[in-house]
């Protein structure tokens, strides 16, 4: 019979039933084009728009927490090449581990409160002091790391304060 055969529930051959078949399919895929144009940035998240449709991550009056965890945090912005901007009222403690994440500034009018470490409140053994005030010093500029390390450590109650715009004066770019 050939190629051109006869399909009984229509009154037509097998090639020109193909073409029709061909032809919806066809149509179809500009319409598929679309909804997966429109729908994979928000499958894929901001990165598959490209580095100009990264967020900002804006820091907000961040009284500190705990310096494991804020560590793992910047190692996330940084991997995600992530802009930090530091603008709220205060940014305390492990908040400014944050100057050290990478692309960030700094409001001249944000206060930023250093102290050393300790388990909660409570001071920690020599080795651990030692350690993890090396480990908070890593974030910080080299003149900041040098102070923190020669003085700003030892504070255990309350905080020794700096303004953003010393900050600034040191270095770190103004928002």
């Amino acid at each position: 019979m050939g190629i051109a055969l006869w399909v009984p529930w229509k009154d037509t051959t097998m090639i020109e039933f193909a073409h029709r078949c061909l032809r919806r399919l066809l149509a179809c895929i500009p319409r598929f084009l679309v909804c997966a144009f429109l729908t994979l940035p928000m499958v894929l998240g901001p990165a598959a728009a490209g580095p100009t449709a990264m967020l900002v991550k804006v820091v907000h009056n961040d009284r500190g927490g705990v310096v494991g965890a804020r560590a793992q945090e910047i190692a996330g912005i940084q991997m995600r090449q992530q802009r930090v901007e530091i603008r709220g009222r205060v940014c305390l403690s492990t908040c400014t581990m944050f100057l050290g994440a990478g692309d960030v500034c700094v409001s001249p009018n944000t206060k930023f409160g250093f102290h050393g470490p300790s388990y909660y409140g409570r001071p920690l053994k020599p080795a651990q002091f030692e350690y993890w005030s090396q480990v908070i010093a890593s974030y910080y500029p080299a003149g900041l790391k040098n102070w923190y390390l020669a003085e700003g450590r030892y504070r255990s109650k309350g905080y020794y304060t700096m303004s953003g715009a010393q900050l600034i004066s040191m270095g770190i770019p103004q928002c």
